[in-house]
């Protein structure tokens, strides 16, 4: 064996799993591009959230109606057109990127504390608190989780904050079983062995030394979960349960468009696109994670 080779053999061994996940990532170049293009959508979310936090409308004011310029075609004043009320579809586009964002990560943020808790307590103590805890988790998921969703958001109320609260309460039954089944292999090793005869407390162990070796499948699972999350709140949005207008949301702006389908086809169009494209870069950025985690070392 060559030198190099051995010292590229002892440098794999010395990263941690994260680290090795992590360069494996990177050589999947349709992985990292879809990373480039939500980084692209993160900035642009984050840009037209300071800049409605400033009040600057850039480059049209997206809830100002101009009903002397409604339904025009895209044009070089309005390169995707204008809605029933003038609006500039661009704009509303574009200001709906940090909606969509804010809700997918928000609702996910909530959905992951729930399911590592639910999963963590249910896979290391095992027995009765097991059991008690995954009927639980099998009764949540026997309902259709959309239409859980939009029930719940009708008694409540439309908001954006009651959809983002309401899609993480009935999306962490996924994640609470991949940590359970991660903490029921993990809590037999030798090293929390070691830790519960040296007087550990549980929580101690949880958190210290199980919890940060089950997290991998959680990292994909949340990526996956905030193209689902934006999905659901299109839909929601799309229904009249989701974002309210004048907000610019996409599942709002094509719910507008419906109507005039015939008419003014940019209307459905370019904020179908805005969701095809962010939804497939979280997919397949998710699908990129689960492949580097999952990699054994050599390939």
């Amino acid at each position: 064996m060559t030198q190099s080779a051995i010292g590229n053999r002892q440098s794999a061994i010395s990263e941690t799993p994260l680290q090795r996940a992590l360069r494996r990532f990177l050589r999947d170049r349709v992985a990292v591009t879809a990373l480039g293009v939500l980084v692209l959508l993160f900035l642009v979310g984050g840009t037209f959230l300071v800049l409605k936090w400033a009040n600057v409308s850039w480059p049209h004011s997206p809830n100002e109606p101009q009903l002397t310029q409604k339904l025009q075609p895209p044009s070089a004043q309005h390169l995707l057109g204008t809605d029933n009320l003038g609006r500039d579809v661009l704009s509303r586009v574009l200001h709906g990127t940090y909606i969509s964002l804010a809700v997918g990560f928000l609702a996910v943020g909530v959905s992951i504390v729930i399911g590592i808790a639910v999963g963590a307590v249910s896979g290391y103590f095992g027995g009765w608190v097991d059991n008690t805890l995954m009927r639980v988790v099998d009764a949540i998921m026997c309902f259709p989780t959309f239409f859980l969703i939009l029930t719940v958001i009708a008694l409540l109320g439309p908001s954006i904050w009651n959809v983002i609260i309401v899609i993480g309460l009935v999306s962490w039954t996924g994640v609470a079983r991949l940590v359970r089944a991660e903490f029921l292999s993990l809590r037999e090793m030798e090293y929390v062995r070691a830790a519960r005869a040296l007087g550990q407390r549980d929580v101690r162990i949880i958190f210290r030394h199980v919890l940060p070796n089950a997290l991998a499948p959680v990292y994909v699972t949340a990526v996956l979960g905030v193209a689902g999350a934006i999905m659901t709140e299109a839909g929601l949005s799309y229904l009249g349960f989701g974002v309210q207008p004048p907000q610019a949301s996409w599942g709002n702006i094509i719910a507008d468009g419906k109507t005039y389908i015939l008419d003014a086809w940019w209307l459905l169009l370019f904020p179908g696109i805005a969701i095809f494209i962010t939804t497939l870069a979280f997919y397949l950025t998710g699908e990129g994670l689960r492949q580097a985690f999952e990699q054994k070392e050599g390939k």
